[in-house]
């Protein structure tokens, strides 16, 4: 008896994936929830483990191709590797070629009801068009004879479906043909599901948020010492380096405290403020930037934070974060100091309205009390969304941010 391996749940608003990379081939032999195909979805990239201990009877969906929730990957058989399970394969593989008109037939038949109806969106609908720079035109709708009604709407905004007007800089920046002598040297590779989400969700952005970006530079001296003085007793104790990200998180969350229009966000015509802080931390791993999250970051302590932090770091790199390990964030830290940034403008992580970008620390030469002295410094950037965020809160928020990390004593006095 064969038994089934299906698309798992995905996780909220998600409803389907791309196959990536199969890790055994047809007539291999599997262990019970051994991690048998990768799946990547626009969020987070998924293993999907066998249900069944057995052989890897057929692959059904291959690498490349779009899955929905419950989709048939393949199919496990009882007991070792088969020899005729090899024969089996090679004459199913035709199959997805002859599926494949059937296949591209269905996205035309799904969108026959957008064209087909006379029926003008529900108002509720209507408005929610609007607010969001939608066509009806976009939209299945659910209502007698196709009518849009409200919910479909929000279905189709929970899908990351993007104003029409979002597709004319792709027609704009279509590159001219390649010289013939250019083109047999170049490569093209498929963008992958994460890294289309990346760049359509910081287009978003730039093209929804009116967008600012303040800087100061902060004197590391203080932190550096307190690191220096206690990292051996901090790791021995906590089981986890000191590093710098605890001390920014916590200072980060100080300030939100302050200023809470940092961390709040716009829905239609009203500002959600948020009395929590979950600080969303930019990792960049081998298939694009992700933004794990330290929930209620705001009542950990730094040594908490650091231990969250290498979890999601490690989770990261290794493709195993979760849905919820990366939803829910009120406020973004990107570090691009390790990567050797001296300065940038980060751009926000919508629907936030505040990022922070941290840099390298340089040594430098500044003033004093009248002196000319060399001390560690570090620019630092926030970029903020200016429709919520007026900018003497911007740079308050900086500044707060800053004195914290000169005067730590400021974190353990809660000042």
């Amino acid at each position: 008896m064969a038994t089934e391996i299906r698309v798992p749940t995905l996780g909220e608003s998600v409803s389907e994936a791309t196959v990536g990379t199969w890790f055994k081939k047809v007539g291999d032999a599997i262990k019970a929830d051994e991690p048998i195909v990768e799946l990547e979805t626009d969020k987070v990239t998924i293993e999907v483990p066998a249900p069944a201990a057995g052989t890897l009877s057929e692959i059904v969906a291959q690498a490349g191709e779009t899955v929905g929730l419950g989709a048939l990957l393949g199919q496990i058989a009882e007991g070792a590797g088969a020899p005729a399970a090899a024969p089996a394969a090679a004459e199913k593989k035709p199959e997805p070629v002859a599926a494949a008109p059937a296949a591209a037939a269905r996205p035309a038949t799904a969108a026959a009801p957008q064209t087909s109806t006379s029926m003008p969106p529900a108002p509720a609908a209507a408005k929610l068009i609007a607010e969001n720079s939608l066509s009806a035109d976009q939209i299945d709708g659910s209502g007698k004879r196709g009518q849009v009604l409200k919910g479909d709407v929000l279905a189709a905004v929970a899908k990351g479906i993007s104003a029409p007007a979002a597709a004319e800089p792709a027609q704009v920046q279509a590159r001219a043909p390649a010289p013939a002598e250019d083109a047999a040297r170049e490569e093209r590779v498929k963008m992958t599901r994460l890294r289309q989400t990346i760049a359509r969700r910081l287009k978003d952005a730039q093209n929804t948020a009116a967008m600012l970006t303040t800087y100061n530079e902060v004197d590391m001296s203080a932190v550096m010492s307190l690191r220096s003085k206690y990292k051996d007793i901090f790791e021995k104790k906590h089981g986890v380096k000191l590093g710098f990200m605890g001390f920014f998180t916590k200072a980060v969350t100080h300030a939100l405290k302050e200023l809470p229009a940092v961390n709040a966000e716009i829905d239609g015509t009203e500002i959600i403020y948020k009395n929590f802080c979950h600080v969303g931390v930019a990792v960049g791993t081998d298939k694009g930037l992700v933004v794990p999250v330290v929930r209620d970051a705001d009542q950990m302590s730094i040594a908490e934070i650091e231990k969250e932090i290498g979890r999601l770091g490690k989770a990261a790199r290794d493709g195993a974060l979760s849905m919820a390990d990366m939803q829910g964030g009120t406020f973004t830290i990107s570090n691009g100091g390790v990567y050797g940034s001296l300065m940038s403008s980060p751009i926000l992580n919508a629907p936030q309205s505040g990022i922070l970008g941290m840099h390298k620390i340089q040594d430098r030469p500044v003033a004093i009390g009248g002196q000319v002295v060399i001390r560690p410094m570090m620019y630092l950037a926030l970029s903020y969304d200016h429709r919520i965020v007026d900018g003497k809160e911007a740079v308050t928020f900086l500044v707060r941010v800053k004195e914290s990390l000169e005067d730590p004593e400021r974190l353990v006095l809660d000042l």
